[in-house]
Parts: structure tokens; sequence; C-alpha cells
């Protein structure tokens, strides 16, 4: 074997060396994910509302709640303040990336995997306009003939006048009420009966206000009674409150279009006062029957009559003005619980209301 072999022999198991080494140097190479978030920003101004920077950047004021759920620092979507900055768009990707290690060569990329594309008919669905209410469990609703009660709170421990959160409570069941009903790990509602209106025979002719209160977990069954803890309370809770099935509900109740004819009054506020601002509660008398559906939009209006002089009619209905507008949250068979989402002045019981006009 002469030198030039034995050169060339030399080389190539040089070159073969080099070869594992630089790929060994690849494997020890790290895989890492990296994060990324682009979006864009609005500096609010004086005078702006989600509501209006919704149907500004959003062409629906009705996907504010989308607006105040990507931007965690706005602790109440009504008050907002000029210089504040928020988010109204985000978008969120990742990237593979291989990290080198500290004496190989150049990172590798590697592509991200490719994003199945959604469907139209999955866009349209997550795409659809709905108003957000986080406090669902507790409005009220007017019901004829009224809710059966399941059970009776009777006692709580430490005798306290008001009951409140994380209170253990004695409740009595009602003796009608279905044996697997209350049994330990289930949830009731609080509740009590109000009289909708001061007039006396407003419950035979309306129907009874279901008060909500709070919740309760059942948490031991004795013979003659169960004890339940209070897990939410909205308002006071009193000895002699009684308790009903709780439904979970969510709180984004999906936009509906109006039922076309309808002319109604509002009944009453939840708390029974006057109407002085928007997202109070109410009540109206129309319900199931007359096709009124949670998520519909209906407009308040007001109606003034008018003298006609030197005429045979002594007097005459000026055209409807609308001022504001409620959502319906809830229905029954006869009425249905409302937010007002706008009013530019206070509402009184008997205030009317009707399908908006295009």
């Amino acid at each position: 074997m002469n030198c030039r072999t034995k050169s060339s022999i030399f080389c190539s198991v040089f070159l073969l060396l080099a070869f594992l080494l630089s790929s060994v140097s690849h494997a020890a190479d790290t895989v890492e994910t990296v994060e990324s978030e682009t979006g864009f920003y609005y500096t609010i101004q004086k005078g702006d509302t989600l509501w209006g920077l919704s149907q500004q950047f959003s062409d629906s004021p009705w996907l504010w709640p989308e607006l105040w759920e990507e931007n965690d620092q706005i602790s109440n979507p009504h008050w907002i303040f000029p210089g504040e900055r928020i988010r109204l768009y985000k978008k969120k990707g990742a990237q593979t990336i291989t990290k080198a290690a500290p004496s190989s060569s150049q990172p590798v990329v590697i592509p991200p995997a490719p994003v199945k594309p959604v469907s139209k008919k999955a866009k349209k669905k997550r795409n659809k306009p709905f108003f957000f209410y986080p406090s669902i469990d507790r409005i009220g609703f007017i019901r004829k003939p009224p809710v059966s009660p399941s059970g009776t709170i009777f006692e709580v421990q430490g005798r306290k006048d008001m009951i409140s959160e994380g209170d253990i409570v004695y409740i009595r069941p009602s003796e009608d009420a279905p044996v697997n009903l209350l049994i330990p790990g289930s949830r009731h509602t609080i509740f009590r009966y109000l009289q909708p209106t001061d007039e006396k025979d407003s419950t035979e002719t309306i129907g009874t206000q279901h008060y909500i209160l709070g919740i309760v977990e059942l948490t031991q069954k004795e013979p003659d009674m169960i004890l339940a803890k209070v897990v939410k309370s909205f308002r006071p809770i009193m000895v002699n409150d009684m308790l009903m099935p709780y439904t979970q509900q969510s709180p984004k109740i999906e936009l509906k279009p109006s039922t076309p004819g309808i002319d109604g009054r509002i009944i009453i506020s939840e708390e029974h006062t006057v109407l002085t601002g928007d997202y109070m509660l109410a009540f109206i008398d129309k319900g199931k029957a007359d096709n009124i559906e949670a998520g519909q939009q209906y407009s308040i209006y007001t109606q003034q009559k008018t003298v006609l002089e030197n005429s045979q009619i002594k007097d005459k209905l000026l055209p409807p003005n609308d001022f504001g507008t409620l959502l319906v949250l809830h229905t029954e068979q006869t009425t249905s619980t409302v937010v007002i989402t706008q009013t530019s002045h206070n509402i009184d019981p008997g205030e009317r209301f009707r399908t908006p006009v295009n």
C-alpha cells in the first residue's frame, strides 16, 4: 500500500468521524415551542364606552362582552377611563424552533404544523352575537301558579338574624317533595315569594314574583331535616325562605330576532323601584304565549295625546317616541324578565314597549 492510498483512507475516516460528531451535535439540540401573540390596541378617549367601541370596530354593539373578555384589567365594563389602553383584537400562534446547544452550528427551524381550517358552519356559529349577563343565576321571575317549594329553611347554625355565604342552614323538606330531589351534593336556589305590585289582586291577575336570594348545597340528610351550606348569597337570606331545584344557566344569551307586532307594558322593576338607568331588571306582561324568547330586543316608547282645536276630534295620539331598549333574559308563560340595556330617562311601571321599527 503506497502513501497516497494511506492518505486517502485516513481522509475518509476523518470525514466520517466529522459527520458523526455533527449528527450528535444536532441530536443534542433542544426543541422549544415559542408562543406568539399579536393584536390591535386602542387608547380610550373621553365619552367612549365598550358598547360604542364594539359598534365602531366590530360593526355590532352587542359584541361588547367579547371586548370586555379580552381585557382582564377592566373590572367593571361600565367604567372605562380616558388614557387606558385596551386590546381590540388578539391572535395567538405558536412557532416550533430547534434551540442549538452552545457548541452546535446554526439552529434548524421547523415550520409550524398546519392549522385545520374552520368550517363556514362552525365559524358562523362561533361568531353569532350574544349578550353576556354574568349575574344570570340571580334573576327572578313572575309565574302563575307559583313554584312549589322543595323545602324551607327553619334554622341557621349560630342563630343569626341574617344568613350569608358560608353559613350552615337546616332545611325542613316539603311533604310533597320527591325523595330523590333533596340528596347530599345537590344544589338548590333560595327564594322568597313577593307580590308583584301593590294591587290587591296582582297575584291572581299577574302572578307571583319569585325573588332569588342565593344558592345552597345539601351536605347531610337526617330523618326529619337536611343540612346545607350557603355557597352563594345574592341578597340577605332569612329563616322561612324557601328552596327550589337549581338549574345552571349560561351567561351567554344568544341574540334573536324580535317577534313582530308586539306591544306590551313593563310591570315593575325587580326591586320595586323606579328604573333609573341601564342594566336594571324588570318584568314585562308578555311571555312564551306571545312568542317572546330570551335574546330578543324591544324598544321602550312613550306616546302623548294632544288636543286639536277647531276639529271634531277632541284629542289625538302623537306618533310613538322610542327612548330606550330592553333585552329578554328569561321567559315564563305570560311574563318575562328583562334587562334595560339603554334609556334616556327614568322608566316608570306601566311604561310601554314594542317591536323595534326598522
